[in-house]
């Protein structure tokens, strides 16, 4: 069936537990979000001037027309109700940030989102799911991924953060869910060093990963490994190391013994 945005931008935090149990067979009513969620959404991205924004389900626009105004981004709105669209445009306009965004009547899971840093959504369990394989898909390890009110099944979140909103909102509380796309660092790799062939090994769950390797003679285990993007680091009693992943090389520095050295560790067929 056809997917409208009305189906994307539902279920405010007030009708949530009716919206969980929502299926892509209905229709849920557009639901607007919060000024003062909007504004901690696109903090909590850490949105920037050199950013492109990208607001799957964008409504009429707020999102997108904020970053624009405040932060100078580039904003992308994709929505499926050709109404919004027009409402969102005439938005953008009135605030004066039409040449720093573009609305596209679409659909969320036949649009191309590789061109985004930033992604917000205020979208339904069943469609955050369904997007999740495009999310890791199509978008760059290190962009930001920002959800109202739901998260991803299998997915942990890197950050959440709960909203205590007021105003007209007095009393109510707002959820929202931060991930940032890793990089895929799954496997065997090798690092040529004058002692010999140094060995990797790293096993990976979106952004948890566990390393173990060889270097020379002596094995280790990393006590704490983290992946945030593309930045990798681990520390083991054989020292510690930091580094960038980039298609098919870890680059990075290990430090050990008061020592640093360069190591280019190369993914392994």
């Amino acid at each position: 069936m056809m997917l409208r945005a009305a189906a994307i931008a539902v279920a405010a935090w007030a009708f949530a537990a009716h919206a969980v149990a929502q299926t892509s067979g209905t229709t849920p009513p557009f639901v607007t979000t919060p000024p003062q969620v909007v504004e901690r959404m696109l903090a909590l991205a850490q949105t920037r001037k050199d950013d492109v924004v990208m607001d799957l389900g964008s409504g009429d626009g707020r999102i997108v027309i904020a970053a624009a105004k405040k932060y100078g981004a580039h904003g992308i709105g994709i929505e499926l109700d050709p109404k919004l669209v027009i409402r969102a445009r005439e938005n953008a306009r009135a605030a004066g940030v039409e040449m720093l965004t573009t609305f596209v009547e679409g659909d969320v899971l036949k649009a191309d989102l590789s061109g985004a840093s930033v992604i917000t959504t205020y979208l339904l369990p069943w469609l955050m799911d369904a997007l999740q394989p495009k999310f890791l898909a199509e978008l760059e390890p290190g962009t930001r991924i920002v959800s109202h009110a739901f998260a991803m099944s299998g997915w942990p979140p890197d950050e959440t953060q709960n909203i205590e909103l007021t105003g007209e909102y007095e009393g109510r509380t707002s959820t929202l869910y931060s991930w940032v796309v890793p990089a895929q660092v799954r496997g065997d790799w090798r690092a040529a060093q004058p002692e010999g062939e140094w060995q990797l090994v790293i096993a990976q769950n979106f952004q948890q990963i566990d390393v173990e390797g060889t270097m020379g003679e002596v094995h280790f285990k990393a006590s704490s490994a983290r992946l945030r993007g593309r930045h990798i680091e681990w520390e083991s009693e054989a020292g510690s190391f930091a580094g960038r992943v980039l298609s098919f090389q870890i680059v990075g520095t290990l430090t050990s013994n008061g020592t640093r050295r360069t190591i280019v560790y190369a993914r392994q067929q």
